[in-house]
């Protein structure tokens, strides 16, 4: 049953491999010209390329209808931003500019010499111009630039930095653990004895965008060529400084193409060469790279044409097409070696094409399958690499089956004039085995083919035996229980999320003060709002306010939460304040009468929306501690949504929304999880009905499915050990992981099953024989499309080589040393191909085709070229 549904499916598609391949050889400059006036004509879309680039991180690296934007959203509505600047107030991360200060010894900065230096960056700051000075750029509070607290306690006198008695946190009032970083306190008590670090802001009106960039640019200027001070070290950083960064990352990348481009061609080149002057296979080798390259241009091109957006990302999706377009054409020169040369060229390129038609379709049908479930992902930035290398590969398998098909056709007229492949001059033929530079066209005269290449003597001679020895299976099993062991053990060791000093290079100064930045203030983390979205609510019934109390107690009492920091309440306040004028706010009427003197007397108006004589939503505030790691933020965000949904359960709700700016962020640990798991499940299910569909064994394609599983949880866990977070780029290569496994185990299984050979042993020695240079072959192109990744300055780019190595690497060892020797095990997998063995058609059966006057020899699929 199983070998009539394979046959239903593969032996249409091997004749129209064989219809197309024969046309193909007749006509290949036909194909080969439109080919190129096709990659040209697409590639012509490059021109929207800067107008297409997509590098907003926020849209790119954040999850698309994430919480926090639903959150970000309700508070924009209800609680706008007032003409009044107040830096935890805000939605957004605001505008402005930041210098982190350090003493040049890590000694206390808390002295008069590092605070007259400090006083003067700060002076060289506001006296910025840029067409406009900070004074007229800069946020107000009553009228006054927002100034930054440290500086307001001494006055701008450095001399009062030694007399102050500096309280921590909490300074009169004002919270300076944003400003002041690692600290030292006098024993039981809050006075400040020394710290590491200070923190200045300068915040800019919002809304005077472009003045705004100009003047964050000259203060950019300035940092950067400022000399280093005499007693501090100063890090810095602005609100457009990640993103400039990071929209600059794609660059350094663009010299790394030539480079591969040029590895590709020298190791195409290398692997299908030959001392034979006549059959190597150095143009045909160099016109596969080419081939590669034009399916980048042609479907990036397309996808410009039709307004898909460029993200960062997809930068690398070329190095990825580059190996992969290669491995398609390994596999055709194989099968093109193994045709008789002494037949016409369409007739062998019909033969070439039959036989390697549905190794590379299975290759592409499961790659591209893999990265269009990627689009699932709620990342654009991984919507966006899916499509363009999906589309790509989709690109690369047209090209293959035409221009580089013709190229082969091409070679082939060249070979059966005996041309020397440099010069193109007809040379003697070589008697046997002996081409040389001056002789060539030698072939083996009982088969009629092209000689075997050595490496494919070694897997038949060496390896093939030595693999399955009883002792050495049991010693690779061992070894695999091993790399399982470690793969599990790294799975629990994965860190989850994007840190966003990744996005920036390396060496650059964001990394620098983000590393500043984690190391002395991360004692305290946001400062987060909790908003009564909820126009209903009875701020004046004491049972609403006793359940509002209790949730806000609850807040109080989370493990993030400072308990030793009073939340900010509007509400308490007010209630102060009746209670001090004896106004009885029980009272729906007393409670709203003085509530518009009071909110614009306290500070507080910007934290109640009250209209129309109704209170339609306000914010209260509780200061976080103790956030230095990815897992901090996400238990951070799960808790305190988890304490919000329960405020909703009391027994009089109270129906509040928490939100932070960095929440919009830390959204991607809700769903990284989650969502890596969902493409991985529902990739895998896909690949084992492909492998159900085109492997006559449902056993074997479970096994197929067992080893895409087991490289997946080697990635997983080797990434982890390899400092690799799980985040939307390695989410990526997990994706791509799924397709690239199933391409070595599923073409190993089937040369299993399909072997003819009578014991388990020979079957494995066989598939190896025929697969084992090809698999080679094929791993070493794809490293070498993403190799010089390794050296690029950029997180992003290095991860996605990380990765990529990892899985070529672990789907290799599996195609060439795990999947055959645990299919020795699986007698199943031998006795349904002996039973239907009768039924088959005998390896020598030849059908005729009578086409033009010739024979075609026609039988069934050779596993040699999968």
């Amino acid at each position: 049953m199983a070998k009539c549904k394979t046959d239903c499916i593969e032996r249409p598609l091997s004749l129209a491999f064989e219809k197309l391949g024969h046309v193909v050889g007749r006509y290949p400059c036909v194909f080969l010209l439109s080919a190129i006036c096709v990659a040209a004509s697409l590639g012509a879309g490059f021109i929207f390329l800067q107008e297409r680039k997509a590098n907003d991180i926020e849209d790119q690296f954040t999850p698309v209808n994430g919480p926090a934007k639903l959150e970000r959203a309700i508070v924009v509505e209800n609680l706008p931003q007032s003409e009044e600047f107040s830096q935890f107030r805000l939605v957004s991360e605001g505008t402005y500019a930041s210098l982190i200060i350090t003493d040049l010894h890590g000694e206390n900065i808390l002295t008069e010499a590092a605070f007259n230096d400090i006083i003067e960056l700060d002076r060289r700051v506001k006296s910025i111009t840029t067409g406009n000075t900070f004074e007229n750029l800069c946020a107000k509070t009553k009228g006054r630039c927002m100034s930054n607290a440290v500086l307001d306690i001494i006055n701008y006198n450095a001399t009062e930095i030694v007399s102050s008695n500096i309280k921590y946190p909490m300074n009169k009032g004002t919270f300076l653990g944003t400003t002041i970083g690692g600290v030292e306190l006098k024993p039981n008590s809050s006075e400040l004895t020394s710290a590491k670090a200070v923190r200045l802001f300068y915040f800019l009106d919002e809304k005077k965008t472009k003045e705004n960039s100009d003047w964050l640019d000259g203060f950019l200027k300035l940092l950067a060529n400022a000399t280093e001070q005499k007693t501090v070290h100063v890090s810095y950083f602005t609100s457009t400084s990640r993103q400039n960064e990071f929209e600059t990352n794609s660059d350094s990348v663009i010299p790394l193409f030539s480079v591969t481009y040029s590895l590709a061609i020298t190791i195409s080149i290398l692997s299908c060469s030959r001392l034979d002057c006549v059959r190597t296979k150095v143009w045909v080798a160099t016109f596969g790279v080419v081939s590669a390259g034009m399916a980048v241009l042609a479907s990036f091109g397309l996808l410009l044409f039709c307004g898909m957006p460029f993200a960062m990302t997809v930068a690398s999706a070329p190095f990825l097409i580059l190996g992969v377009g290669v491995d398609d054409m390994f596999i055709m020169i194989s099968c093109w070696q193994k045709t008789e040369v002494n037949k016409d060229v369409k007739f062998r390129l019909a033969e070439t094409y039959k036989e390697a038609g549905m190794s590379i379709t299975i290759t592409t049908l499961t790659d591209v399958m893999a990265f269009y479930i990627g689009l699932m992902t709620p990342f654009r930035s991984v919507q966006s690499f899916c499509m363009y290398t999906s589309t790509a590969l989709l690109f690369c398998y047209i090209f293959n089956i035409t221009f580089f098909g013709a190229c082969l056709a091409l070679n082939g007229w060249r070979e059966e004039g005996n041309r020397h492949w440099l010069t193109c001059m007809v040379v003697p033929k070589a008697t046997g085995d002996d081409g040389g530079c001056c002789i060539g066209g030698a072939y083996d005269k009982n088969t009629q083919k092209e000689f075997e290449m050595p490496v494919d003597s070694f897997f038949k001679k060496y390896y093939g035996p030595f693999l399955t020895r009883a002792w050495v299976k049991t010693l690779v099993c061992v070894i695999y229980a091993g790399y399982l062991a470690v793969s599990i053990y790294g799975c629990f060791q994965i860190q989850e999320g994007l840190d966003l000093k990744h996005l920036a290079a390396d060496g650059s100064y964001v990394g620098s003060y983000y590393d500043k930045e984690d190391e002395f203030f991360s004692s305290f983390g946001p400062n987060v709002m909790l908003v009564i979205k909820d126009k209903d609510f009875q701020y004046w019934n004491p049972a609403a306010r006793e359940s509002l109390d209790l949730c806000l107690e609850n807040f109080q009492n989370l493990t993030m939460a400072d308990s030793g920091i009073s939340p900010i309440s509007w509400l308490r306040a007010y209630m102060q304040f009746g209670q001090g004028r004896g106004v009885n706010l029980d009272n729906e009427m007393q409670f709203k009468g003085p509530l518009t003197a009071f909110l614009n007397l306290s500070g507080f108006s910007q934290d109640v929306n009250f209209t129309n004589n109704q209170i339609h939503a306000s914010r209260m505030f509780i200061q976080t501690v103790d956030i230095h790691t990815a897992i901090d933020e996400k238990n951070m965000l799960n808790a305190f949504r988890e304490t919000a949904e329960n405020c909703g359960k009391l027994q009089t709700p109270v129906d509040l929304i928490v939100y932070h700016p960095a929440f919009i962020y830390f959204d991607q640990y809700a769903v990284i999880i989650s969502n890596t798991i969902q493409n991985i499940v529902v990739a895998t299910c896909a690949m084992l009905v492909i492998s159900l569909l085109l492997i006559p064994n449902p056993l074997c394609s479970l096994w197929v499915t067992i080893s895409i599983a087991s490289v997946i949880v080697g990635v997983a866990g080797f990434m982890a050990l390899w400092d690799v977070s799980l985040d939307s780029v390695s989410m990526i290569n997990l994706v791509i992981c799924i397709g690239f496994s199933v391409d070595f185990s599923a073409h190993i299984s089937y040369a299993f099953v399909s072997s003819e050979k009578s014991s388990a042993n020979e079957k494995a020695m066989d598939a190896i024989t025929k697969l084992g240079y090809p698999i080679i072959q094929g791993a070493m192109s794809t490293i070498a499309g993403v190799v010089v990744l390794a050296a690029a300055k950029s997180y992003i780019f290095r991860t996605f080589f990380k990765i990529m190595f990892l899985v070529i690497l672990f789907g290799a060892v599996h195609g060439i040393v795990f999947i055959p020797v645990f299919l020795t095990f699986l007698g199943t997998c031998s006795s349904s191909r002996e039973k239907s063995k009768p039924n088959l058609p005998e390896q020598n059966e030849i059908t005729a085709l009578t086409h033009d006057s010739h024979v075609i020899q026609n039988k069934p699929a050779d596993p040699d070229c999968y």
